[in-house]
């Protein structure tokens, strides 16, 4: 381990139990804090907020405004740059010490669910692309302020041994909301009786999704407020505050540059799930109609396999299964481009989808966790988050820009070329150089 949570010399220090004691099996027992399962309802119920917007927005910009592809990988690229922008800041901002000595992670992260939860509404009042960009930024801006406190509470409130499985566990309870999202949407429109395309300047179908997520986001920020204690149970307190050089220069740690590195290479032929989502609709043929359920084919494999494949990770290692999760998404693009068509593709290519997400969300956050001292885990935890942000946002940009040049198939192909070398490269990268370091990994995972 690089990293062993201690107590502040401020705090009271429980008494030790013995080895076999009920207090000590009891805790060992409790691999998921309470803690973590508030942090994980509010997840929750602020994706049933965002993937109800992400559910109707695709169609809405390309087919009711008449977007092009590459328009619309800037507005997603948006979607991953802003919240990488603000990342480093909120990780920064989460670690700075409050006077009873206690990290800021609970603070910034309510400021970052109080963003989204505003720029709901204003939803309502932005009809053209340039104010909805503008209001995707704001709710981005939101997302990478509350993303590093999060994940910091999560790590720090968790035993080592166990933070794969809590990151699964919040992961399935996060996923959870974004199953629930497309389909809300689904039956807003449909009970809205509203068109499921904007034709003739009608959008009342639309407003009506935008209004029931806005309850819903504020609902999230209440949860926060209300059940998420304001220090874990890990945590230290500290006088001391780290300065931003000193954040950014936790790259210094060679496990953490190592996966800082390896994230932003992967990240950088990822195609967005947007994207994915309109070529499964063009490609397999799909109706308009069924476009807001596709992304419940992903969250149903990933809330299904996140607890699963966390809890391997602890086993066999959290680097080596994140490798993994990306060739089972090169699985995807392949069956996506191949001569079969039908139901049972649409179906393979979701559930893959959605295992390679169980395989690397939750995970990169617990490698990332082993691998940075733990008053610096807010700085530390931004920092990989941002490199792939900023990875997958170029993605989107160039994906776009091949898929205008060349078409979604040719796009898709050249990237599922590109991310067979770069998980090669990446296996290179993550290989401990040394007998120490091997064993640190080993120690870690």
């Amino acid at each position: 381990m690089y990293v062993a949570d201690s107590r502040s010399s401020k705090a009271p220090v429980a008494p030790t139990p013995s080895t076999g004691g009920p207090a000590r099996r009891g805790a060992a027992a409790r691999a998921v804090p309470g803690a973590v399962l508030a942090l994980g309802a509010v997840s929750m119920v602020t994706d049933i907020s965002s993937e109800m917007v992400n559910a109707v927005l695709p169609l809405y910009l390309l087919t009711g405004l008449g977007l092009s592809p590459l328009g619309f990988g800037l507005l997603d690229g948006i979607q991953n740059g802003f919240s990488a922008l603000v990342r480093l800041v909120g990780g920064h901002l989460a670690d700075r010490r409050g006077r009873d000595g206690a990290a800021r992670h609970k603070a910034v992260a309510a400021v970052g669910y109080g963003l989204s939860a505003l720029c709901r509404p204003l939803l309502l009042f932005v009809h053209t692309v340039p104010l909805i960009g503008a209001v995707i930024a704001v709710d981005r801006t939101g997302k990478g302020l509350r993303t590093a406190p999060r994940d910091a509470m999560i790590s720090l409130a968790t035993e080592p041994a166990h933070r794969g499985r809590a990151f699964g566990v919040h992961r399935a309870m996060d996923t959870a909301g974004a199953l629930l999202g497309p389909l809300t949407a689904f039956l807003v429109l449909r009970l809205a009786g509203g068109p499921l395309l904007a034709d003739g300047g009608e959008r009342h179908g639309y407003d009506a999704v935008f209004t029931v997520s806005a309850c819903v986001a504020t609902l999230g920020v209440l949860i926060l407020l209300l059940f998420v204690p304001n220090r874990q149970e890990g945590e230290a307190a500290s006088d001391s505050t780290p300065s931003l050089r000193a954040s950014l220069s936790l790259l210094r740690l060679p496990g953490l540059r190592r996966l800082t590195l390896c994230a932003v290479l992967l990240g950088l032929t990822t195609v967005s799930d947007s994207f994915l989502y309109l070529l499964v609709q063009r490609r397999l043929g799909l109706s308009v109609g069924l476009f807001p359920l596709l992304p419940l084919g992903t969250a149903a494999a990933f809330l299904l396999l996140a607890v699963p494949l966390g809890t391997l990770a602890d086993r066999i290692g959290r680097r080596r299964l994140f490798l993994l999760g990306h060739g089972v998404l090169l699985a995807a693009y392949g069956l996506l481009l191949s001569p079969l068509r039908g139901l049972p593709v649409v179906i393979g290519v979701l559930v893959l989808h959605g295992a390679f997400y169980a395989a690397t969300d939750g995970v990169l956050a617990a490698a990332a966790a082993d691998a940075v001292p733990a008053e610096q885990r807010g700085a530390g935890l931004a920092l990989v988050g941002t490199g792939q942000a900023l990875a997958r946002f170029a993605c989107s940009l160039l994906f776009g820009a091949l898929w205008s040049a060349v078409g979604g198939a040719v796009a898709l192909a050249w990237s599922a070329g590109a991310l067979a070398l770069c998980v090669g490269g990446a296996a290179v990268v993550l290989r401990p150089s040394s007998t120490s370091e091997a064993l640190a990994v080993e120690e870690s995972s």
